[in-house]
């Protein structure tokens, strides 16, 4: 079985219903850390060699936040910034990362119908991560789809409550190394504008892992008056 790390990375965590309601979900289990770094950094002081010996002590690395302006929060970027360093993450020495697994948890404002190229948003979400995409492949990581809860704004309780238990079977999927059953994924770093239009469930992930209930993002449903936002409340 596998060692999951979960880096965290919500600004305004009091503010959001549907991470607190995954972070609350989480398995609680020697195989999996959950590491918020806003509770952690509140000023940006990094401590690199920590955040490393983290990596090296897990074999799938999940960053979990939300959607802002169609990227990570800050404090996510200055963590790629200084804890991946040359030479020891990537470059002709950089190999400590190599084999790891990368997933993006994440949540968008946004209905998913938004995130296509006949949508508000004109691109898909994952065409948006591609840096991030573009990063565990440089250091030698298997990039996974996003795992994404799309229309934030218009979630009701139940809904997420079932957002919950469906991240909860996610992370247990990780720890069990399903990802080892999936086929080599066909959308890996394609052309832009290659991809469907907000494609439903996202391609790679496993059954059962997404909730019966999830309004709001069916592929080709109107997008009518749910914000398109890209920040989650």
């Amino acid at each position: 079985m596998a060692r999951v790390l979960i880096l965290f990375a919500h600004p305004v965590l009091e503010k959001s219903r549907v991470h607190r309601r995954l972070v609350a979900a989480t398995p609680r289990s020697e195989r999996v850390t959950v590491h918020d770094l806003y509770e952690e950094y509140p000023d940006f002081d990094i401590d690199v060699a920590r955040e490393q010996r983290l990596l090296l002590d897990h074999d799938v690395i999940v960053f979990q936040h939300p959607l802002y302006w169609y990227s990570g929060p800050p404090l996510l970027k200055e963590w790629l910034d200084l804890v991946l360093e040359h030479g020891w993450a990537y470059g002709s020495e950089g190999d400590a990362l190599h084999g790891k697994v990368v997933l993006q948890a994440i949540s968008a404002g946004g209905h998913a119908s938004a995130y296509c190229e006949e949508g508000y948003n004109r691109w898909t979400i994952r065409q948006y991560l591609r840096p991030f995409e573009g990063t565990a492949r440089l250091c030698g990581m298997t990039y996974l789809p996003p795992w994404v809860v799309f229309g934030t704004h218009r979630l009701g309780a139940s809904d997420i409550e079932a957002w919950g238990e469906a991240w909860s079977r996610t992370v247990g999927w990780l720890v069990d190394e399903g990802w080892r059953d999936l086929e080599p994924d066909p959308n890996a770093l394609l052309v832009e504008g290659a991809e469907e239009c907000a494609p439903w469930p996202p391609p790679g992930v496993p059954e059962g892992v997404q909730p019966e209930r999830a309004p709001n993002i069916a592929r080709n449903a109107p997008v009518g008056d749910v914000p398109s936002e890209s920040r989650e409340p």
